[in-house]
């Protein structure tokens, strides 16, 4: 098996190099550190893979080759326990591995994982958009970066954010709807889920006349869901809490436990760990005790 070195991204890694070539230029681009033996016959099939696919990613990720026989110190730092064993490098520290020989189009979707997606920068100027209330300028961007990269995941999500700040909610979900179940930002997307549901129910307006029909009547439930969907457009989380709790606490079978239903879709916008959610699911479970 040959260790030549072929190109400055196909390089021989010793102890002495090894923080500059690849700990260093890991903060520049990712690097594959391939751990081999010359004795090791899958080694002899797996290096000319990683070689090859190396030089056709010209110059966006360095393969460094480590014979672990004349280097058994780095082969112990990095718990080499059987090879070929290729780790990822990406700002100094590993990122991934697999140990074996893996068939060229799973190497290729080991070295794609590790790359930057050209949808990233479109994707950064789209939640910088939204971020300043622009969102049909986000939505137009982040549609730009999934045609350079459909399966960008950040960038999916995003144009849900921006789909849901344009009350484009059918569109919203049906995207959501379509991502397979693998996808990785499962916590995420059960946020936009939530963020949906809470925006189906925010009626029109301002909301202010449904505090007033609480006011005149407080057992006007219909007015209390109406007023928690416009507390929680408003980000008055709290609020809007209180007004599902009461729905609860005065009806349970109402609209179908609507007012329970509520609470939990607020629950999953903000998260398990909220003051608010450990607080109202307290209160939540005393009402439905009683």
């Amino acid at each position: 098996m040959s260790v030549d070195v072929t190109s400055a991204d196909v390089i021989e890694v010793h102890l002495t190099n090894f923080q500059r070539d690849v700990i260093d230029a890991s903060h520049r681009k990712p690097v594959l550190v391939d751990f081999w033996a010359p004795w090791c016959q899958p080694c002899r099939a797996l290096t000319p893979k990683l070689e090859a696919l190396a030089a056709e990613y010209a110059g966006r990720m360095r393969l460094a080759k480590i014979n672990s026989d004349d280097n058994p110190e780095l082969a112990r730092r990095f718990q080499v326990r059987g090879i070929p064993n290729v780790k990822a490098f990406s700002g100094g520290v590993v990122v991934d591995e697999f140990t074996g020989v893996l068939p060229e189009r799973e190497l290729r979707l080991f070295m794609d994982a590790l790359l930057p997606s050209p949808a990233e920068p479109l994707h950064e100027q789209a939640q910088a958009a939204l971020a300043r209330g622009e969102a049909m300028a986000a939505l137009a961007l982040h549609d730009d970066a999934l045609a350079l990269d459909a399966r960008f995941e950040p960038a999916i999500l995003g144009r849900v954010e921006a789909l849901i700040a344009l009350a484009r909610l059918d569109e919203a979900q049906a995207a959501l709807d379509a991502l397979p179940y693998e996808q990785e930002d499962r916590a995420r997307i059960g946020t936009l889920y939530a963020r949906i549901a809470v925006a189906r129910r925010q009626p029109d307006g301002d909301g202010e006349d449904y505090a007033a029909r609480i006011a005149r009547n407080p057992a006007d439930l219909a007015a209390r869901l109406a007023w928690s969907a416009a507390l929680a457009a408003r980000e008055d989380w709290a609020g809007a809490m209180e007004q599902a709790l009461e729905v609860v606490r005065r009806d349970r079978a109402f609209d179908d436990d609507a007012g329970r239903r509520a609470l939990l879709d607020l629950f999953a916008l903000l998260g398990g760990n909220h003051e608010l959610v450990r607080h109202y699911r307290r209160e939540l479970a005393a009402a439905l005790n009683r």
